[in-house]
């Protein structure tokens, strides 16, 4: 067995134990199982996922709650090639998929990892990351995925499809708890309403206290309240299908608090009041408890109307609204002090925010397709998307040069005095930002049988993106007094520039742009032999036009557009089952060049590190994946699945604020490990009046960057979760008891500012939990 460099022995220990325990089971064994047959709607129709020529991880909903998984956050745990970007809001938080992702704190830029549920494309990142609730399968397409699913699925795209209403009366009710005080419930009713009529009620709340500590209050923060519901109509009648889905959402979390993993000086280190101690800090000093407040909800109607004797008309159209307000620390410390220690004295001021972005999105999709049983089968389909995006920010600094307060005798600092108006100055600012987004978009893809082996696929699709932003932002003022007053991350100039550096001289600035594109995709498949399938592929991907519109958006540097990004991706993979379809093994080589490539530049404001979205440049992504399961016997099991991915800059454009050459060409990108794997085990198996379900799994990933010019090193990390569960015969009542990464090994989602802010996830520290799940028919 080969481990990846820097493998612990304790992690080793922990594969070699899976790995002999699957051994044994697999020679105690008969072989009598075979993998089970997943059915995916990655091509927008029904079909085996073996078939479809797509680097594509579907996992079931069953699948997901075995591995522990609550949302989009937990499913790198189960795609290795998919990374999980932690903002201190869910706002700024995004999926990266094969090293490329969109991280940006624009409302006026989309994500280059497209999220649908039940065919609706969100909007934004952020609305995908709350908990996942009554799904049948979640596929993760890897690639530019535009020619069906539209503008940003530039990289990639994850597809979320609800279960629906059963023919029968069904009832579950899911209980849980945890040794770190998280606390869920969920009740699904589902059953018939009438002839052709069914529908499906869920009900979810949740509480988690949280896994770090804020001395200042002597709370536990990072912890969330989630409650929501959702209901499905199903109507299955002669002539067609029918669902509508209504749901509601609500969080309220103390997220996301970063730790200080380094020092910063003995004053700064004193005011913290803790010792750092790297990823192993669990404690901050915050006079602001950072928050994220979530509120969406949404109404989705689809349609499959028999038609023209053998084909599916097809209609998918919803209404979300999202609502995300986030609260943050932008100081990270109990309050503003000077450190008197210094030659010359250093002031670090005190930064709070408040932002509240909402979303309204609206669109409509159209389809038809032909029968599937043919030797050409096709679909043509239509477009439209409208969505408008506003955010209200401010910030509010606390600064001084002197100060008349005492120095602390304990922390050695000097604390600004609120009091003295004279020395002690109160910046702030606020911003008002509206963006729109329309689209709309013709698209096609038809696939030709030459043989019962040799099938071409060839589709397209035409685009048209308009996007226009009004941002208003006068120069920040002394709070105290009105007049004029710059801070940390506080602009003196408002957002239409001055005249003399080519901006308007007001406080608002205006944009608007268009783009048209065109994107398709060519795929040749054969069929070596019954369950063996290879394929090749040229697709390219579209991600629509921007401009970075963010508190301190200032004309004319941030108002000019930022072109589309363009990807050309070339994919050459195998699908296969064999001995009897024991085991499945599907792989698959990328290449990936991106053209346009929207990141961002980070420049300071007033010693204060604000965020510049530009065309970066070009860049690249190659490497392979695989994914295997074997099912040697009944009830048993076995995974692994891995993926390298090579994500570099191949050439950054200049700084625009500086035009200085950059040094980041041919540095990795941000948060692309090159290797993760996860290897695990399932074994379900009656034991006596009662049935056993074990599982376990390993996850690994290689050392990664948390910005670009592999800035933020974050090291590489193990997690091993194991599971075991026991139900009556009929399965109507199970107990599962969980641990969570067993070993207890620490570890960081973000570093950032060379290890002063750290993104400690929950499960960087051992937990164990029950839960308890009972069925009713």
């Amino acid at each position: 067995m080969i481990f990846a460099q820097g493998t612990t022995a304790s992690a080793k220990r922990a594969v070699l134990a899976l790995s002999a325990s699957a051994a044994a089971l697999l020679a105690a064994q008969p072989t009598l199982a075979q993998v089970n047959e997943i059915v995916v709607t990655a091509q927008k129709v029904e079909q085996n996922v073996q078939d479809v020529p797509i680097a594509i991880s579907a996992v079931t909903d069953e699948a997901f709650q075995r591995a522990g998984a609550r949302s989009l956050e937990d499913i790198t745990t189960i795609v290795p090639s998919v990374t999980f970007r932690k903002g201190t809001t869910n706002a700024n938080s995004a999926i990266v998929m094969r090293g490329v992702g969109t991280i940006s704190f624009s409302i006026a830029a989309e994500p280059s990892v497209s999220t649908v549920v039940d065919g609706i494309v969100l909007s934004r990142s952020g609305q995908s990351f709350l908990d996942l609730v009554d799904f049948d399968r979640l596929e993760v397409l890897r690639g530019p995925q535009g020619t069906l699913f539209g503008k940003n699925a530039s990289a990639g795209l994850v597809n979320i499809v609800s279960k629906g209403g059963t023919e029968d009366f069904e009832a579950e009710a899911n209980l849980s708890g945890t040794t770190d005080e998280e606390y869920r419930a969920r009740l699904t009713l589902s059953g018939p309403l009438g002839e052709n009529l069914s529908g499906r009620l869920t009900g979810f709340y949740g509480n988690f206290d949280g896994n770090i500590r804020n001395t200042f209050h002597d709370e536990t923060v990072n912890g969330y309240e989630h409650y929501g519901a959702r209901g499905v109509l199903d109507y299955d009648g002669e002539g067609g299908r029918l669902r509508l889905i209504a749901d509601y959402f609500k969080a309220d979390d103390d997220c996301c608090a970063e730790v200080t993993g380094v020092s910063r000086g003995s004053v700064i280190d004193g005011e913290l009041g803790i010792v750092p101690r790297g990823e192993d800090t669990r404690d901050v000093n915050q006079n602001l408890v950072t928050r994220s407040l979530d509120r969406q909800y949404s109404f989705t109607l689809n349609a499959d109307i028999d038609t023209f004797a053998d084909h599916t008309f097809s209609i998918v159209t919803g209404y979300r609204n999202w609502k995300n307000t986030e609260v943050r620390d932008g100081d990270f410390l109990p309050r503003a002090i000077i450190d008197p220690s210094q030659t010359t004295p250093v002031s670090t001021p005190e930064l709070h925010d408040r932002g509240t972005v909402e979303t309204d999105q609206v669109s409509a999709e159209v389809r038809l397709a032909s029968p599937q049983d043919q030797a050409l089968t096709y679909q043509v389909g239509g477009f439209l998307w409208y969505s408008k995006n506003t955010q209200d920010f401010t910030r509010r600094d606390v600064t001084c040069a002197a100060s008349t307060s005492p120095v602390d005798p304990v922390t050695g600092a000097q604390p600004c005095n609120l009091a003295d108006t004279v020395n002690t100055l109160f910046p702030t600012a606020t911003s008002r930002s509206d963006v729109s987004f329309r689209n709309w978009a013709v698209f096609g893809q038809a696939t030709y049988a030459f043989t019962e082996a040799l099938r071409l696929t060839l589709g397209g699709r035409f685009t048209h993106d308009d996007v226009r932003y009004v941002h208003t932002r006068a120069p920040s003022v002394n709070a105290a007094t009105g007049l004029p007053a710059t801070g940390a991350g506080l602009s003196g100039v408002g957002a239409g520039g001055t005249i003399a550096g080519g901006g308007n001289g007001t406080n608002t600035s205006r944009g608007q742009t268009e783009a048209d594109n065109f994107s398709g995709k060519a795929v040749l498949q054969y069929d070596v032999a019954d369950d063996v399938m290879v394929y090749g592929s040229y697709t390219r991907g579209y991600k629509g036009p921007a401009f970075n519109v963010f508190f301190n958006h200032t004309a004319p540097t941030n108002s000019a557009p930022i072109d589309p990004e363009k990807s050309d991706s070339f994919e050459l993979g195998f699908k296969s089952q064999f001995l009897d379809r024991m085991v499945q093994l599907n792989a698959a080589a990328f290449l990936v060049d991106y053209k346009g490539f929207q990141a961002n530049n980070f420049v300071l404001l007033n010693g204060a590190v604000v965020t510049n979205l530009t065309n970066a440049g070009t860049v690249r992504s190659k490497g392979f994946e695989a994914d295997l399961t074997v099912a040697p016997a009944e009830g048993l099991t076995l995974r692994a699945n891995a993926a390298y991915a090579d994500a570099k800059v191949r050439r950054f454009n200049p700084n625009p604020l500086t035009n200085a050459p950059d040094a980041r060409d041919g540095t990795r990108l941000p948060l692309a490990p090159k290797f993760s794997y996860t290897i695990g085990a399932d074994y379900d198996v009656p034991v006596g009046p009662v049935k056993l379900y074990l599982s376990s799994d390993w996850h690994h990933v290689s050392k990664q960057y948390s910005d670009l010019g592999e800035s933020g090193p974050i090291d590489h990390y193990g997690i091993w979760n194991a599971s075991i569960g026991v139900s009556d015969a009929q399965d109507k009542y199970r107990l599962t008891f969980m641990v969570r990464n067993i070993l207890d090994d620490s570890y960081v989602l973000l570093n950032t500012t060379a290890g002063q802010r750290l993104m400690i996830p929950r499960d960087a520290d051992r937990f164990a939990g029950l839960n308890l799940r009972a069925r009713f028919n």
